[in-house]
């Protein structure tokens, strides 16, 4: 039989002081990685007025170095051994201040003055130093956290709901209060951003980050602890070759890309959609504002409705909803802000419902993994995934650069055409349409873990433990 086994200490009980610690996590990750995805671009051409196309060979570029380092990083967390505080929770410690360091630093508004070539060089070192190595070494210890703090699937599908729940809140403060914070009108009409009110949010949002993170530090316990000593070690090439084989995590891979393509890119696209189709950023606000209530809406019963329909039956029927919606909003070309804003609420209710279970799908692909290779391999597993959503996020970026750029959009204009205002609002209601309707399809006919199958897998890894006591 083989030597691997989970030890349960005693300590306090699973509850509420865990989900909030998980939920002010996430709350700390999204002041950097929510304010980036939705207002980086917006600073790299409106502030440092960079075309839009270089700024998405970067994103995309620097994706090749995430495929390294997030998968390195998850297999530093699972294969060292654990501090005194845990195998995750260190990393939180240890990486709060560098990754909010590394956030401000993208945002230094007096950088507009130098000549392209060093701009350019400013931005790429920057970028890299906060995605791709800052960012990575406490999100991937932070998302594999959940599944030692509690190895049941309720509790699990409980954190994944207060971590989007700290998203959630997370997306109203930035969502709500940064538009009223870096942009105004001129003596024109015509809205602009404000360049040093971008470094200082920036420098704000850092340190609201560390207080977050070491909260969730200090709140959260590690409870399940998997004893490594007698699991042979393989090379990351066998390890890849088997996650590669896991279906489960190929599709949520899959899923994962579209689903950041459509959000980040909708919330970069959205300041131009109202900066320049409605022409109204203060209503920018309301959006953020009603996005983050319909979340919070469906929070209270998404556990119930994830018990009695399953994880997967609940998320596709979410992504169903909003890709119909927002197809609708393409083809009905609304003029009226209080329309849209109607409209993108239902649409957020039924992303609401995938979002607040996109975490425990991991949980539940880290113990398929398991289950079908004897190996447990939290932190890798959750790092191809996390490299996924980076991925997804470059995409947006990417994809938001060169659409800036291919419908014609002119960063040093005061205003577009109606032409390009009305590519813009394409853009915003098309792309999220079709990509939430191929998420869809990929949960109903790709995703096998239905809650059946969650079911027997947990049975299988509790007689397991059990056996091994």
């Amino acid at each position: 039989m083989s030597q691997e086994m989970e030890k349960t200490r005693k300590t306090r009980p699973f509850g509420m002081r865990d989900k909030l610690g998980y939920l002010f996590g996430d709350f700390g990750n999204d002041f950097s990685f929510l304010f980036a995805g939705s207002y980086l671009m917006v600073f790299y051409t409106k502030v440092l007025g960079l075309p839009g196309a270089a700024i998405g060979v970067l994103f995309l570029v620097s994706r090749v170095v995430d495929a390294f380092t997030d998968v390195t990083m998850g297999r530093i967390v699972d294969n060292r051994k654990p501090a005194r505080d845990g195998r995750f929770r260190p990393w939180i410690r240890r990486m709060c201040v560098p990754v909010a360091v590394a956030s401000t630093l993208m945002y230094l508004y007096f950088i507009k003055d130098w000549n392209f070539a060093p701009k350019m060089i400013y931005v790429v070192v920057t970028y890299l130093l906060w995605s791709s190595f800052c960012y990575t070494a406490i999100n991937i210890p932070y998302g594999s956290m959940a599944s030692a703090i509690s190895a049941e699937p309720g509790e699990r599908a409980s954190l994944s709901t207060y971590r989007s729940v700290g998203a959630g809140l997370a997306s109203l403060v930035i969502g709500v209060g940064v538009p009223l914070i870096v942009y105004s009108t001129d003596a024109q009409g015509n809205q602009v951003v404000i360049p040093e009110r971008f470094t200082l949010t920036a420098g704000l949002f850092a340190v609201f980050s560390v207080v977050c993170y070491m909260l969730c530090y200090w709140l959260c316990t590690e409870r399940v602890h998997f004893d490594k000593k007698e699991q042979k070690r393989e090379n990351i090439g066998a390890i890849l070759s088997s996650l590669a084989k896991n279906r489960p995590l190929l599709s949520m891979v899959f899923a994962a890309l579209l689903l950041l393509l459509a959000t980040l890119l909708g919330q970069t696209m959205n300041n131009y959609l109202f900066l320049d189709y409605f022409r109204d950023t203060r209503a920018m606000a309301a959006l953020n504002l009603i996005s983050v209530g319909g979340i919070l809406l469906v929070a209270p019963f998404v556990s119930k409705i994830s018990t009695v329909f399953g994880k997967k039956e609940a998320g596709a029927a979410g992504m169903l909803a909003a890709g119909v919606i927002y197809v609708l909003l393409f083809f009905l070309r609304v003029k009226s802000i209080p329309v849209f804003l109607v409209l993108f609420f239902f649409a957020t209710l039924g992303a609401g419902v995938f979002n607040m279970v996109t975490w425990a799908y991991i949980t539940d692909i880290i113990d398929y993994q398991e289950v079908t290779t004897g190996k447990r391999e939290d932190g890798t597993v959750y790092a191809v995934y996390s490299f996924a959503r980076k991925l997804g996020q470059a995409l947006a970026g990417g994809v938001g650069g060169f659409v800036l750029t291919a419908i014609g959009y002119v960063s040093e204009a005061s205003s577009q055409t109606a032409e390009v205002s009305q590519r813009i609002y394409s853009v915003c209601t098309l792309v999220p349409g079709v990509c939430y309707l191929a998420v869809f399809l990929i949960m109903q006919f790709w995703y096998p873990l239905s809650r059946s199958e969650v079911e027997k897998n947990t049975g299988i890894l509790r007689q397991k433990r059990e056996e091994s006591l």
